[in-house]
């Protein structure tokens, strides 16, 4: 559980690095708590109103931006890579998936331009 809540802690902290076990412990909790709570909302019976639990999905996606952007940005550092690299993500119908490689792919060993190597540090209870 460690790994989820390390981009709760670095918030908006678009320095340093993240190793793969964190971005994708925090994506794949984030998308089951999203998943669970659209589905609870269930299709509102032919009404246009958005039924409360869709309300609370929504803002659960706005809470989500920011932590998962900067997660992004520093697993995007841990392979000696710009932040700017997320911006890929613009481009159609590639972008998204090729973000998506970017962030698989291994980190440097060692320490880099953007900080220690995460590997190394002392992992919390």
């Amino acid at each position: 559980m460690h790994y989820y809540l390390e981009p709760w802690r670095k918030y908006a902290t678009f320095r340093g690095r993240a190793r793969r076990k964190e971005l994708y412990t925090f994506a794949i909790v984030n998308w089951t708590i999203a998943f669970v709570l659209y589905f609870l909302s269930g299709p509102s019976e032919q009404s246009t109103a958005v039924p409360p639990l869709g309300w609370a999905a929504v803002a659960c996606a706005l809470v989500l931006v920011l932590p998962t952007i900067a997660a992004v940005v520093r697993r995007l550092h841990d392979g000696g890579r710009s932040g700017g690299w997320y911006f890929i993500t613009f481009v159609p119908i590639i972008g998204s998936w090729w973000l998506f490689a970017l962030t698989l792919l291994s980190g440097d060993v060692g320490p880099n331009e953007y900080g220690a190597d995460p590997r190394d540090e002392p992992t919390q209870a």
